[in-house]
């Protein structure tokens, strides 16, 4: 019987490209770089207008902070270095470069030298990190620095093959083409982690992955494949690790708290592609998909790669889409531009019409069927948060555990009044965390030690004009 969570939905797959082997994009004309593709802070240029970069060069320097450094995907020349507006509305500097299509690596790519065998784990975190590679699930949270924060604390590694969201085949995909890839990479940080077994987590759809999976585990002792039922978000953590430990990770507390660790598999295949080559990330594997997209595919894509040259490289529209999505349907976020860049996040690109796109009503009204509280993974009520945030109540979203919602969507896609509920809950969460990290900060202006009082002077009287009297008395002295 396949292991699941509680709640959760089943939504319709759209595996378009299940059967669509990986092929590379055409070479993109001009690529842009975001500094910006992980959680943490945005890297500084290393590079200026007019400069040639190698491929694989570092551009983009981490000077303080949790963060990624950015490499280029091509050898060019530097043609610019922009600012821009992102979906999210931060601002992001881009690096672009023009291809010369000579792709000549740089010299620090070099397959690493020493013997995994004798390898520490703080050698293998700081190869992670000079790397580049982040969480490529979308999530882009540093992977040296998952490793570094799991270290000591975590008993049990899992690979997460889930990949949950419609249309994404990216990961199923790379786990049929380059299954050794990835049990190599996972094999790394499992010796990073000083653990002695890797739990590899498939979907129930994905069969065939997870019978090859089967056969060379069969080669190995330290690999484990358990498959997981087909169910929206099993590919979220807290339920994949839910499903497969029976572990439920607190408010606010992460997966190494409960002895956890979990890792995308195309994080894996880049450690291992790193240690084998010693080309940092540079290309992901990007499903490109959609009921408006004329031949859906799966390509392996440079990072900085334009969303038009992937559409272009798949025949281009059939129709024109009236949604652009960087991600999945679920928890992706939508995009404007088509010449938006591929970042290490991107996982796919869709081109929906308006009969896949989930459409509101313009004045929402809850009809309190209960659809949305028995659907939430994270057992919240997401009826009354989104009841909360409309009327600008945040201090009872925050009672209500706002912050413990995932933002999976799951309350969204089953409401039958098409309440935005999830957008509500996520302005909710904003406003929350802003007020808890203006209270941070007053907390700790206020926790300064103030400057020591300084001692009284007392004031020396000052000597008066002379008047012709204290002359004369003067003078009477001196005689």
């Amino acid at each position: 019987m396949a292991l699941t969570f509680s709640g959760g939905i089943h939504v319709r797959e759209y595996k378009i490209t299940r059967k669509c082997p990986i092929e590379p994009v055409t070479p993109p004309k001009t690529v842009r770089i975001p500094l910006s593709q992980h959680i943490g802070v945005q890297c500084v240029p290393v590079v200026a207008k007019g400069d040639r970069v190698l491929r694989g060069q570092l551009i983009g320097r981490v000077e303080k902070g949790l963060g990624c450094p950015v490499h280029s995907s091509v050898s060019g020349t530097v043609a610019d270095i922009v600012e821009r507006g992102s979906a999210t509305g931060a601002k992001i500097t881009d690096i672009v470069i023009d291809n010369d299509y000579l792709d000549e690596l740089d010299p620090s790519v070099q397959p690493f030298s020493g013997s995994l065998l004798e390898t520490t784990p703080e050698q293998i975190i700081e190869a992670v990190k000079n790397a580049g590679i982040s969480g490529m699930g979308g999530a882009t949270f540093p992977t040296y620095a998952k490793i570094q924060s799991a270290l000591g604390k975590v008993d049990t590694m899992i690979v997460n093959c889930a990949e949950c969201e419609p249309f994404i085949t990216a990961n199923h995909r790379l786990l049929l083409e380059r299954t050794a890839t990835v049990i190599n990479g996972a094999k790394i940080l499992l010796r990073a982690l000083g653990l002695d077994e890797i739990v590899f987590a498939v979907e129930d759809n994905k069969l065939d992955a997870a019978n090859i999976l089967e056969k060379f585990a069969a080669q190995t002792d330290v690999v484990t494949v358990k498959i997981v039922k087909t169910k929206y978000p099993q590919g979220d953590e807290r339920q994949l690790i839910y499903a497969l430990t029976r572990r439920m990770i607190p408010a606010g507390k992460l997966p190494a708290d409960v002895g956890c660790v979990v890792f995308n598999a195309e994080t894996c295949a880049s450690v291992y592609n790193y240690f084998l080559t010693g080309l940092p990330l540079v290309e992901r594997i990007v499903t490109v998909s959609g009921d408006c997209v004329s031949t859906p595919k799966n390509l392996q894509v440079p990072i900085g790669t334009p969303y038009s040259d992937l559409f272009r490289h798949c025949g281009g529209f059939i129709e024109e889409p009236f949604e652009i999505i960087n991600g999945g349907p679920m928890m992706g976020q939508a995009v404007w531009d088509y010449d938006t860049p591929v970042t290490k996040g991107t996982s796919a690109v869709l081109a929906l019409s308006k009969d896949i796109t989930a459409r509101f009503n313009e004045d929402p009204v809850c009809i309190h069927c209960g659809r949305c509280v028995h659907g939430c993974p994270m057992h919240l009520m997401p009826n009354y948060l989104a009841l909360f945030a409309r009327a600008d109540d945040f201090d009872e979203c925050e009672k209500y555990n706002a912050l413990s919602c995932v933002e999976c969507g799951c309350c969204t896609y089953n409401c039958p009044a098409h309440v935005p509920i999830v957008q509500y809950i996520r302005i909710a969460k904003g406003k929350i965390q802003e007020k808890l990290r203006a209270a941070k900060l007053a907390a700790a202006s206020s926790a300064k030690p103030a400057d020591p009082p300084k001692p009284d002077k007392k004031e020396e009287p000052r000597p008066s004009a002379p008047t012709e009297e204290n002359k004369k008395e003067s003078e009477g002295t001196a005689k």
